[in-house]
């Protein structure tokens, strides 16, 4: 288990100072970001209440309540959100590259996207409240790619090639079953809000749906750093990686498992997020190299870093809210080529 691929010396050097630096600029980020808006809040306001928070002195009447209502109602869940949302597609991202050994794997791999946007879907055709439509997400998602797995499983041959080709048809036929609900909604209410749903945001991420998933956003990151190890092991191939004693079957089951709970989590929170699982974790590849022990907390950090910058662009640059699927592509589609031009290097 101790098998760690080799940096290259330059990716070695930079290695020893990319988290302490990454996490150096998320943190000035979210300050920057909790400053900026419709009502401004300046650092030396955001300065004053943290005092006040910390000595323990109730909140004051007026301007300052009203900062403190926009500070922790709704500009802290957001942002947060967002960090976390970006951590973990950049993390689960870089899991399934190296359980795929395939430098072109996303979270929607197996389905987990698609399954979510239908559980979504069907919960705005039933009209429940936005908490059971979260809930109703995260359940097409696990769905979708329990049904991968399943066929995989009831398959014989290549195991790896069998899991792909079930996320395929499991991701088609999600979307052909979101298609339908889609055909069937109503157009002047419900399918504006599945459409606007389907392109991704943050805008619904408050107090109470961040203090839920929040804890579990993070015991899945620690969890799925926990798995660095086997993780180089599984980018190796699975011949090599049993030759060295690794049970690949039930490792990739576990990681599956745990990533598609994370990515599930996201879609739930915040729509249709594309890109961030595919770019970011060749940008941390490039930056520390293959070693999944530093990888995977860059790449989570740069994750959160990135998102936290697209949401900022997405509140700010118009005088619309734009949405973060949008944005991401956009982002995503032109940087591709620059990336995966020089993606081999970190990867091998």
């Amino acid at each position: 288990m101790s098998h760690t691929p080799v940096a290259s010396p330059r990716a070695a050097a930079r290695a020893r100072y990319a988290i302490p630096v990454l996490a150096a600029v998320l943190v000035l980020a979210a300050v920057w970001s909790l400053t900026v808006g419709q009502y401004p809040i300046t650092l030396g306001d955001q300065w004053r209440f943290c005092l006040r928070a910390l000595s323990g002195q109730p909140s004051a009447a007026g301007e300052q309540h009203r900062i403190a209502t926009v500070l922790c109602d709704i500009r802290f869940p957001r942002l947060l959100a967002a960090m976390l949302v970006g951590a973990v597609l950049a993390a689960s991202g870089t899991a399934y590259q190296a359980m795929f050994v395939n430098p072109l794997v996303s979270p929607g791999l197996l389905g987990v996207l698609a399954g979510s946007a239908f559980g979504a879907a069907v919960g705005m055709l039933a009209g429940v409240n936005w908490t059971l439509v979260q809930v109703f997400a995260f359940t097409g998602g696990i769905t979708a790619v329990g049904l991968a797995v399943a066929m995989a499983g009831s398959g014989k041959g290549d195991k790896l090639l069998l899991l792909i080709l079930g996320g395929v048809i499991s991701s088609a036929l999600f979307t052909a079953l979101l298609a339908a609900a889609k055909y069937v909604a109503d157009p002047n209410d419900e399918l504006p809000a599945i459409t606007y749903w389907l392109m991704g945001g943050l805008s619904r991420a408050d107090g109470t749906t961040m203090r839920l998933a929040g804890p579990a956003f993070c015991l899945g990151l620690v969890l799925l750093f926990r798995f660095a190890g086997r993780l180089d092991l599984l980018s190796l191939g699975d011949e090599e990686a049993r030759s060295l004693g690794l049970s690949t079957g039930p490792v990739r089951l576990a990681l599956i498992a745990l990533s598609t709970v994370l990515c599930a989590l996201t879609v739930s929170i915040a729509g249709l997020i594309g890109w961030v699982g595919l770019i970011i974790p060749h940008a941390g590849r490039m930056l520390v190299g293959p070693g999944h022990g530093r990888l995977l907390p860059v790449a989570a950090l740069l994750g959160a870093v990135y998102l936290l910058a697209v949401d900022d662009i997405s509140r700010l640059a118009f005088g619309v809210e734009i949405p973060l699927g949008i944005l991401t592509a956009l982002i995503g589609i032109p940087f591709f080529p620059l990336v995966l031009k020089n993606a081999r290097k970190g990867w091998s």
